[in-house]
């Protein structure tokens, strides 16, 4: 049985026995809000003996998972969307006491992530094969004839994060389930109380036991086991770059979905709508307080009109409300005093190599005001690294050349936006970005779920999206006719 604790001795059992890992030891994981320091709940601190059999449980559920027919598979989906959506309060509602996610974008992430399993569902149950004659190849005949379909590749491990605990952990689960595999979850330790309330979800909706094992606890306790099980088939994670790239070195020849760091950014031309390019620059730099992957955490500006576009950033960053989750404020604490304290070192290094600092180097403990660079140059680390958290710093461009360059250099290629009347001038710098995604007059972001999300270099491996994760999340398998 899993037991969570919530606020005052508030008790949430689970609906349905068997589904959890649950510690022997009586170990648990205490989850604190950002916000306050108050003690949100606690989870198993689950060893790898406790995990393996269910891990082994997995693997032997997806045998039969495997044969129900995708429109059942497809159905069971559609009916965890339609929970999620009636609990939709309830779980915003623990996202924001243990992320610190304000209410409206709460309310947003689970909405959203009930979108995407219907979605998911539907996509599901068009995934199809081919057949080939090998008669259109040189030197055979007609004698021959190949068809394919796909099948699961087995067990998915879906490891997800602590910003996205309900979003990412879907859209990793909800195509690798309606593909037939079963799936080990591993849910970061901070969110994984709102990740257990989403696979509760998922269990009421008919999921056959087995097929969905929740297992808790440190990743640097359970990670590796769970990585390098041999009854582990693929591995689907959303996180730090450093552990997306420990996790490739453990996984050998298993299929890897990686959603990774960025370092995205704003290119604006002279040309630009400077207040379009303002408002999206914003709202993509500094949702949930920056601590997104796909946030605008650089500007690369024209020299000509960097004046004009601070013009209309300004205000935008001034009339920012910060505070409390649970007051919808736009800047939130971040998840840790240690986030905090990272975010702060590139301030003050920033600060030290002479940045002109427009808004912001004003903190309380985890609790980050916005703040807004001017005349970043390459040698701050504000450049280069992801700091997670709301800081934005603008660099100064005298040609596009310049712009590309610094674009490429980083270590990261997750997306980039540009800013343009033309597009001609458009499509070429797009050309010449190394990045995953190049945003055209818009904010960079992940979604709508069912385009194709991809990340290069450090950013990532692999296409996800709805139809591409499925896709991922499945083989060729195919039987070859012969004539005689």
């Amino acid at each position: 049985m899993f037991r969570c604790i919530f606020g005052e001795g508030n008790i949430y059992k689970n609906l349905l026995d068997g589904r959890w890992v649950d510690s022997q030891s009586g170990k648990r994981d205490q989850i604190f809000s950002p916000t306050d320091g108050s003690l949100v709940g606690e989870v198993p601190a689950t060893t790898p003996e406790e995990a393996d059999p269910f891990v082994k449980g997995a693997a032997q559920a997806q045998r039969s998972w495997a044969k129900v027919p995708a429109s059942e598979r497809a159905d069971v989906l559609h009916k965890a969307a339609d929970i999620l959506e009636r609990e939709k309060e309830v779980i915003a509602g623990v996202l924001v006491r243990e992320i610190a996610k304000n209410k409206k974008s709460s309310l947003s992430e689970v909405t959203r992530t009930a979108d995407l399993i219907h979605f998911t569902a539907e996509e599901g149950k068009r995934l199809t094969g081919e057949s080939l004659s090998s008669g259109a190849f040189p030197g055979f005949h007609e004698t021959k004839l190949s068809i394919s379909n796909r099948v699961p590749l087995g067990v998915v491990l879906a490891i997800a994060p602590f910003n996205y605990p309900i979003n990412l952990a879907a859209s990793k689960i909800a195509p690798a389930l309606v593909a037939g595999n079963s799936v080990v979850f591993k849910p970061p330790t901070q969110g994984a109380i709102s990740a257990l309330y989403f696979s509760r979800v998922l269990c009421e909706a008919g999921l056959p036991a087995g097929v969905l094992n929740v297992i808790t606890g440190q990743g640097r306790a359970i990670g590796d086991y769970l990585v390098g099980h041999p009854l582990v088939n693929m591995v689907a994670f959303t996180g730090s770059s450093k552990v997306g790239k420990h996790i490739a070195g453990l996984t050998g020849m298993k299929p890897l979905l990686l959603e990774l760091g960025g370092k995205d950014a704003a290119i604006v031309l002279e040309d630009a709508d400077l207040s379009l390019a303002a408002q999206h620059i914003v709202a993509g730099a500094f949702s949930f307080s920056g601590q997104r992957c796909t946030a605008v955490k650089r500007i690369l500006v024209m020299e000509s009109v960097a004046d004009k576009l601070i013009g209309h950033l300004m205000p935008l960053v001034q009339a920012m409300t910060v505070g409390r989750p649970e007051d919808n404020a736009d800047i939130t604490p971040l998840i840790s005093e240690e986030a905090g304290d990272f975010v702060q070192e590139l301030i003050d290094d920033a600060v030290k190599k002479g940045a002109k600092l427009l808004i912001g180097n004003k903190r309380n403990k985890n609790l980050i005001y916005p703040a807004l660079f001017d005349k970043v140059t390459v040698d701050m680390r504000i450049a280069w690294e992801e700091p997670f958290g709301p800081v934005l710093p603008i660099l100064r461009v005298k040609t596009i050349d310049e712009a590309v360059k610094i674009t490429n250099d980083s270590e990261y290629g997750l997306q980039a936006s540009v800013f343009s009347k033309n597009i001609d001038t458009v499509f070429g710098i797009a050309a010449r970005l190394d990045v995953g995604t190049i945003q055209v007059n818009g904010k960079t972001e992940r979604g709508p779920d069912h385009f194709p999300f991809v990340g290069v270099k450090s950013s990532g491996m692999g296409t996800q999206g709805i139809r591409y994760s499925i896709e991922a999340m499945t083989r060729t398998k195919a039987v070859v006719l012969n004539f005689h």
